[in-house]
């Protein structure tokens, strides 16, 4: 194989496709994209997201939209479309296991079927759908019962005999108020041998109810694909139409949407860390930190008319202003939450016996972080230190000063210390931000024209991306939004390898993955 210096070389060469922004896109042949397997085994290049598509005429094709990062922004990320004309395509997840599930979801809803793949398993479609491959020719339903799914099996070395492994299965439904997902535990005794996650019970086909919708109307599907990250998805998808119709947006718009975003993410994880807290039974934490989630969702209700900031981004720009008197409300919560954040970080710090649970539990490998392209405190707990304000970054946050907090141990302590420091970048984002708060209208008319458009935004988990396709009447042709928890929920399954069963609520509580980011 020859070795390519970077990704922009192995584009050069191919068919570039026209109106897409802001990285390009090129399609290839099978031969090509053979050999972006290959190289995916071996260089510094991150699968960002992988996703079907059936075109006009019933075609069908496969996207998949790749980060080098050895390259600068500018130039490091690209879209690599291979047409599928028999529904078949070479699977990638070999070289980047982060396509496993990706390339199931594939096959549920446009029957596109990766050869080579290990893992051919229904993923989203428990056989309950009313039809078939609902984003392809749909066909006749093939029901089947929703507990029909085949667990991979397990094995201890350490075992006489394969009867020490027993199964606990929990889920999918939950004690409190929490989302449907089965996990699947093989034990030996109290170690946890293999874990295995069934999800997708929250299907409720994003993609299909963007088609044919306005980006208006898109946008507030896309405020609903994960409630807890309202701003930072509506966010994505915002970028994603701007970008495809190449509009530029008055910066009072980008600090506005910034002010949300930081608000969002300080609300999500203070009340994180007080959850783990509580997860290893110290529920004082949990108590407190509400009380600053709680101040921090009303400060956002009292400045934009809604505590989550739901469909407050849009395309175009924002559909509220903050006025003086909200700049004083967010200057107060800042400094009522900022010393009060503190001394509870203080008294997590001082607990030995919570410190007990945190410390080397649930440890997640910087190698296969980044396999997985996971980022977020995930990524970051464990020496992965990508987020996309900074690359390949985004207005106004390239005029601001932040830190990404960055730990090496991978653990849930770690995963703690990544959210509290977060926490604490945000807040000083909101003081410049309110400080540097730029005049002008907060909003520019979207045309209906067409384009095609991609987005990376640093939500409280991570990356998401989003690719979107307008016709000529600037409805949405197709959109894919790709969620951080595709490529974190399978490091769960490796950092519970080798704990205890009682430790896994800790652990998934440190990784908090979304379901519905996930299902779709």
């Amino acid at each position: 194989m020859t070795t390519i210096a970077s990704l922009r070389d192995f584009l050069t060469g191919a068919n570039p496709v026209a109106d897409h922004r802001p990285w390009p896109r090129v399609v290839v042949d099978e031969v090509r994209w053979l050999a972006l397997r290959e190289h995916l085994a071996t260089v510094d290049w991150v699968l960002l997201g992988l996703w079907g598509e059936r075109g006009a005429a019933g075609s069908f094709a496969v996207h998949a939209a790749l980060r080098d990062e050895s390259e600068d922004a500018a130039h490091g990320i690209a879209v690599v479309t291979l047409p599928c004309p028999q529904r078949r395509f070479p699977s990638l997840a070999a070289a980047r296991p982060g396509a496993i599930r990706l390339e199931r979801m594939m096959a549920d809803l446009f029957d596109l079927i990766a050869e080579g793949a290990d893992d051919a398993r229904p993923w989203l479609d428990h056989g309950q759908w009313p039809t078939r491959h609902p984003l392809a020719e749909a066909g006749a339903p093939a029901p089947r019962p929703a507990t029909d799914y085949a667990f991979l099996a397990a094995e201890d070395a350490s075992a006489p005999d394969a009867a020490r492994i027993h199964q606990i299965p929990v889920g999918p439904v939950h004690a409190g108020v929490i989302e449907p997902g089965h996990f699947r535990f093989s034990v030996n005794g109290e170690l946890v041998v293999r874990l295995e996650q069934r999800l997708g019970y929250v299907h409720k086909g994003i993609e299909r109810l963007m088609v044919g919708k306005t980006p208006a109307e898109g946008a507030r599907i896309a405020a609903r694909i994960s409630g807890d990250s309202t701003v930072a998805h509506g966010l994505a998808f915002a970028r994603a139409v701007e970008a495809a119709l190449a509009l530029e947006l008055p910066a009072r718009a980008h600090w506005l949407r910034a002010i949300m975003a930081e608000l969002e993410r300080i609300a999500n994880h203070v009340f994180d860390i007080g959850a783990i807290c509580n997860d290893a039974t110290f529920p004082l934490l949990l108590a407190e930190l509400t009380v600053l989630r709680e101040q921090t969702l009303r400060a956002a209700a009292d400045c934009f008319g809604h505590r989550l900031t739901m469909d407050r981004v849009v395309p175009g720009g924002v559909a509220a202003d903050l006025d003086a008197a909200g700049i004083e409300r967010l200057r107060g919560l800042i400094a009522t939450l900022a010393p009060r954040f503190r001394r509870l970080i203080h008294i997590y710090d001082e607990k030995p016996s919570l410190l007990d649970r945190t410390v080397g539990t649930g440890i997640t490998r910087l190698a296969l972080a980044h396999r997985f392209g996971a980022g977020g405190y995930v990524g970051r707990a464990c020496g992965r230190g990508q987020d996309a304000r900074r690359n390949p970054g985004y207005p106004p946050y390239d005029d601001l000063e932040f830190e990404v907090p960055v730990l090496p141990e991978g653990d849930v302590h770690a995963r703690v210390w990544i959210r509290a420091k977060e926490v604490e970048a945000s807040l000083g984002l909101l003081r410049q931000l309110l400080d540097g708060l730029p005049a002008g209208p907060i909003a520019v008319a979207v045309p209906a024209a067409g384009g095609e458009g991609m987005a990376l935004v640093e939500a409280f988990r991570g990356e998401i991306l989003t690719w979107v396709r307008l016709g000529g009447d600037g409805r949405i042709e197709r959109c894919h939004p790709r969620d951080p928890s595709w490529f974190q929920w399978p490091l769960l399954e490796a950092a519970i390898d080798g704990n205890i069963v009682a430790d896994f609520p800790l652990c998934n509580k440190s990784f908090n993955c979304s379901y519905s980011g996930h299902d779709l």
